[in-house]
């Protein structure tokens, strides 16, 4: 809930309906979230970004369906999303965040207790508006897609195999690229990129040769 600064979780009833949401304060402008089980207990915890207060916070699953405070860690400027993969194969899953304002993308790597180390940032080609985690390249280490807002262009940050991320390879698209996915579309066992292009009102699809 960006305007109220909360968390809302809407346990389900049984029948395919919910019952009023339960809030759970955040920092300002919470605008990603995601959900995954980050200290292994078994309980799918909360993760989002605060793209106001230039944090992550994760409010770990108390095992009810009910949450703890939140635990912050900073991040860059304006984060616009986050996603929760296991990046350097230790079967803890870590965070990544696209920091639009500060033009990075950040790298949380996760303790093993449901705590993370604090970021490390690999420059962005404009505004990274949205992420995603997949390998790419057939290496079974996940690597990073960006859609990079500014620039028009993705770009793609190859994992090197320790939760460590070279330089990124910025392919150009249509215009305000703002979210993409990743999935093989041409049957070839490769994953393909596709992006929609706000400003362009376009689709982009680029093919992995």
């Amino acid at each position: 809930n960006q305007i109220s600064n909360t968390v809302g979780v809407l346990l389900n009833a049984g029948s395919g309906t919910f019952n009023a949401q339960t809030t759970y304060p955040v920092s300002s402008s919470p605008v990603p979230v995601a959900v995954a089980d980050v200290n292994s207990d078994n309980k799918p915890d909360i993760i989002y970004a605060s793209y106001a207060s230039n944090n992550t916070g994760v409010l770990l699953n108390t095992g009810t369906g009910t949450f703890n405070a939140q635990t912050t860690y900073p991040v860059g400027t304006n984060p616009g999303a986050v996603a929760v993969v296991d990046v350097n194969n230790d079967s803890k899953p870590d965070i990544i965040v696209a920091n639009q304002g500060s033009n990075t993308v950040g790298v949380l790597l996760n303790t093993g207790n449901g705590t993370f180390n604090a970021q490390v940032t690999y420059p962005a080609n404009g505004t990274p508006t949205s992420a995603v985690v997949v390998d790419v390249n057939s290496d079974s280490k996940p690597d990073i897609i960006v859609a990079n807002q500014g620039s028009a262009t993705i770009g793609v940050l190859l994992n090197t195999g320790s939760g460590t991320f070279a330089t990124q390879i910025a392919y150009a698209v249509g215009t305000s690229p703002n979210s993409l996915a990743v999935v093989d579309v041409n049957s070839d066992n490769k994953p393909d990129i596709i992006v929609a292009n706000s400003d362009s009102n376009t689709i982009s699809v680029l093919l992995h040769c």
